[in-house]
């Protein structure tokens, strides 16, 4: 997905993709999944509103990365795991969000995360006027596509063995 911000200009983009064909059948599939809540209302003047919401794996997992994402009033995020027996671990911590930095967060080992454990990702924003990159700081902001509205998305790539990748249900959406 692309985002695209007008600049008062006509500008021109090409995108291209890059294949490479497996010479054998892959073990595993890796694909991307999102933690996402669309429904908040972040109220003007407020330095630190939380957005919360998680999803539980129905089947034994294997995390490779995690990739957070909001906009220009973003604080910090987090990717917790709770585990079906009980214990929390902190995965991806970012305690200063910044828009203009946003990298895919590899583990350095995959972790399993076993069937039943629940991720839970918390955003925090900040649409005062001491958030420097605040472009309304008397604006209630809602999800939106534009940088100056604000997204609350908690990207991850996870694997499961070829052809049980629907097996690895996401839900979420809670607040």
């Amino acid at each position: 997905q692309l985002h695209y911000t007008p600049t008062g200009t006509e500008q021109k983009y090409q995108s291209s993709v890059g294949l490479i064909f497996a010479k054998e059948p892959p073990k595993a599939e890796v694909k991307t999944r999102a933690i996402t809540q669309r429904l908040f209302a972040i109220p003007p003047g407020d330095d630190n509103y939380q957005v919360v919401s998680k999803t539980t794996f129905a089947k034994d997992t294997v995390l490779y990365s995690m990739f957070p994402h909001m906009h220009l009033r973003g604080k910090s995020f987090e990717f917790r795991a709770i585990y079906p027996d009980g214990k929390t671990e902190i995965l991806l911590r970012i305690p200063h969000y910044d828009f203009n930095w946003q990298p895919y967060y590899y583990l350095e080992t995959p972790k399993l995360l076993p069937r039943g454990t629940r991720i839970h990702v918390t955003a925090v924003f900040d649409n005062s006027a001491n958030n420097p990159f605040n472009p309304n700081p008397d604006a209630t902001v809602f999800w939106g596509p534009q940088s100056w509205d604000e997204m609350m998305l908690g990207w991850f790539d996870v694997a499961a063995p070829a052809g049980q990748q629907k097996d690895v249900s996401v839900t979420g959406g809670e607040r």
